[in-house]
């Protein structure tokens, strides 16, 4: 018994070893190497000739020579964010000549203390009367950008009542600032109109601060708007997306990472580029409202809006993805034919989604 027992442990201790050769023999996968980059030569892009003369011209105008120039002193941040420095009160009550182009009336209002301008249309069509969009302006995070102009486009193409919001911007005050006063002026507006009847715009900064201001209402159980319109948003301040490379000095209007970027990180105040709050592309979709966005073939955050809308699709959320030929960041937004056509269609999506 003793020696078959001797056997059987050499038999076991044989099979081991065995086996242990086996595992030693079996090669350590290797991680594959990153594709190398490709090399793109140097080449001149023609003015498209398949857009309006409007856009035509937009997209023949060179690059801004500020692009790359980023401030450094509190006084250049000061100059940087315009009229008011970034305090309350400094967007402005918007192009006088444009209200007047578009029929539009401004008025300055305070909403659940946050200063905004109520952008009201002549000529209110039945359907829209019980409806109010809230409209959140671009520029970086740190300048007034358009300020409301961009709401009066939607005021008067769409012919809705916009409540435009004046957030506040740094140096005058930072993250979470901006996003505070959005919700802020949500809370306050769903007070004027039923949530089920409202939807909400943003452009660029607005856009992504349109995203995330919807995760934080989620966040905080309020009611969520009906649909919602991120043009162009600035989703992702990590630096990801392909059109960050493709459309580098393609974009005449962003040209490329530099001056805005610098301005969102000063807006950051040090805080995560990742957090959902900032970078909305990082934070959970599912329960969002249906969703329309805009962009262009040459937009510097064509792949920020194309990945928003796939980041939606995949939460089961309806979301519709416009791309207009030959336009760089945001040329849309303007008195052009595929501005009026652009509006149009977010004004068509929210008469689907709002009620009456």
């Amino acid at each position: 018994m003793k020696a078959r027992g001797r056997v059987a442990d050499c038999l076991t201790f044989g099979l081991a070893l065995g086996a242990l050769a086996i595992i030693v023999a079996v090669p350590v996968a290797q991680t594959p190497a990153a594709p190398a980059p490709r090399e793109v030569p140097a080449r001149t892009l023609p003015v498209p000739d398949t857009v309006s003369p409007e856009i035509g011209r937009a997209a023949g105008r060179g690059i801004s020579g500020n692009w790359n120039s980023i401030p450094k002193t509190p006084e250049e941040w000061v100059a940087a964010a315009g009229r008011g420095g970034g305090a309350p009160g400094g967007m402005g009550g918007g192009n006088q000549a444009l209200l007047d182009r578009f029929g539009v009336k401004s008025e300055p209002i305070v909403v659940n203390g946050v200063n905004a301008y109520m952008l009201t249309p002549n000529g209110i069509p039945p359907e829209n009367k019980n409806r109010l969009l809230l409209h959140v302006h671009g520029g970086c995070y740190v300048m007034s950008g358009g300020g409301p102009a961009e709401g009066i486009y939607m005021a008067g193409f769409g012919h809705y009542k916009v409540l435009s919001v004046d957030y506040r911007r740094p140096p005058a005050a930072f993250y979470p600032a901006a996003l505070d006063d959005v919700v802020s002026a949500w809370k306050g507006a769903v007070k004027m109109a039923d949530p089920k009847n409202m939807g909400i715009i943003g452009l660029s900064a607005g856009g992504s601060l349109t995203l995330s201001a919807v995760l934080r209402i989620k966040q905080e159980g309020l009611p969520l708007p009906a649909a919602i319109a991120p043009g162009t948003p600035m989703a992702d301040l990590t630096g990801k997306g392909d059109s960050l490379n493709t459309n580098f000095m393609v974009d005449n209007v962003l040209v490329g990472v530099g001056r805005c970027d610098a301005m969102a990180e000063f807006y950051a105040h040090g805080h995560d580029l990742k957090d959902p709050m900032l970078s909305p592309i990082y934070g959970d979709m599912h329960g969002f409202p249906p969703a329309i966005l805009t962009t262009g073939t040459r937009d510097l955050l064509l792949s920020s809006t194309v990945r928003v809308h796939r980041k939606l699709r995949e939460a089961g959320v309806e979301a519709e993805l416009q791309v207009y030929e030959g336009q760089s960041h945001a040329q849309y937004n303007s008195d052009s034919p595929e501005g009026k056509e652009a509006y149009e269609e977010i004004a068509r999506f929210f008469d689907k989604h709002l009620g009456k």
